[in-house]
């Protein structure tokens, strides 16, 4: 059983990393200094814990939040990989399991949720004002921190928040293709 709630929180961290890279790392490392449900020392990737990984952490986050206009997509895209992997293959190995197990799920899932994300602000944003637009990032955080706590706290719950991101994605592919997606006739 422990292997399907350890799977179910590398998966839910990747989620967690696909909207946004480094938040989950943060909550996810929190979680693992304190012990609670979730603990990288004595692993491989017991850095992940480490208050130093935490501080460089902390610095992207704060960087990426202030200078969100000139950071390339591509940038946070790799890192939101680089991170579900790294957490994936941390919390599969927090239970002695194959950290390989845990880099493939944490990437396809950071591949999912970046995909999900990228399309519904995509869509949103043309929709917005600039200074609303703008606010976008924000909300992607903090949909990214629940998401990391959810699957750290209810790991079972992490399969619900990958529903939820492969319906935003079909729905926003299913919308793109017809004519004037998103207009509407008042009369």
């Amino acid at each position: 059983m422990t292997l399907a709630f350890d799977i179910l929180t590398a998966i839910g961290l990747g989620a967690a990393c696909g909207l946004r890279p480094f938040l989950p790392a943060l909550v996810a490392g929190a979680f693992a200094a304190a012990n609670a449900t979730i603990d990288f020392d004595h692993t491989s990737y017991a850095f992940l814990e480490a208050p130093w990984w935490l501080l460089v952490v902390t610095v992207a986050l704060v960087v990426t939040i202030l200078a969100a206009k000139l950071i390339p997509h591509y940038v946070l895209w790799v890192a939101s990989l680089v991170m579900g992997g790294l957490l994936g293959a941390g919390t599969l190995s927090d239970h002695h399991h194959s950290a390989a197990i845990g880099w493939v799920v944490g990437v396809l899932f950071a591949v999912l949720a970046a995909a999900a994300a990228r399309d519904l602000f995509g869509r949103v944003r043309t929709r917005l004002d600039e200074q609303a637009a703008g606010a976008l990032p924000l909300y992607a955080e903090g949909a990214s921190l629940i998401t990391a706590a959810v699957a750290v706290l209810v790991p079972p719950l992490s399969a619900v928040v990958v529903a939820f991101l492969a319906w935003l994605l079909q729905g926003g592919r299913r919308r793109s293709g017809e004519k004037y997606a998103g207009l509407r006739v008042l009369r």
